[in-house]
């Protein structure tokens, strides 16, 4: 059984990610497998309706490639109870805005998880654009990673986790003592 990072606490990983097979078909829903299962959004925009008819709310999740738009699912939001990021390769930082719009503007309270090409170095900053869960890619040390959360002390830039920049939260600061 795999580990995922979550909530900070390395857990066991009860979920199936489903991808695409080699030459880019999507698995029929029969092909699926029992139990929770994170597929991707191009399947759940082909399945939707038949996915929700064979599965709870709780086995089921999202996964969002760098490409897909995340203002698609947030009307389906309360069909799921997870979504999933994917970071195809450690250079690609668009799963960073997708998870803050899914945080931010489309109102996303559920597990958020980073999958694919996911290290150590990009923890903490995933944790501050709005990840709450990792899976860790499996070469990797999965609690050498979650040492990452206790490498930075301070934080200059505004983030989902605090918003304001620290030259805002030191004025702030001073505002308070000086009065």
């Amino acid at each position: 059984m795999t580990s995922i990072i979550k909530n900070r606490s390395v857990v066991r990983d009860d979920w199936t990610v489903v991808r695409a097979a080699e030459d880019g078909t999507l698995p029929a829903l029969d092909a699926l497998p029992v139990g929770r299962v994170l597929v991707p959004f191009a399947l759940w925009k082909t399945l939707r309706d038949a996915l929700v008819a064979t599965r709870t709310t709780a086995d089921l999740g999202v996964w969002l490639a760098p490409d897909d738009e995340p203002g698609e699912l947030a009307g389906d939001f309360d069909k799921i109870s997870l979504i999933g990021v994917d970071f195809p390769v450690f250079r690609d930082g668009r799963g960073y805005s997708t998870a803050r719009l899914l945080r931010e503007r489309y109102g996303w309270r559920g597990e958020l998880r980073a999958i694919g090409d996911v290290l150590r170095d990009q923890l903490n900053f995933m944790f501050r654009c709005g990840f709450d869960a990792y899976a860790v890619r499996a070469d990797k040390d999965i609690h050498d990673a979650l040492r990452a959360f206790e490498e930075f002390t301070v934080k200059y830039q505004g983030s989902f986790e605090t918003p304001q920049p620290l030259f805002r939260r030191r004025a702030a600061l001073e505002s308070e003592q000086s009065a």
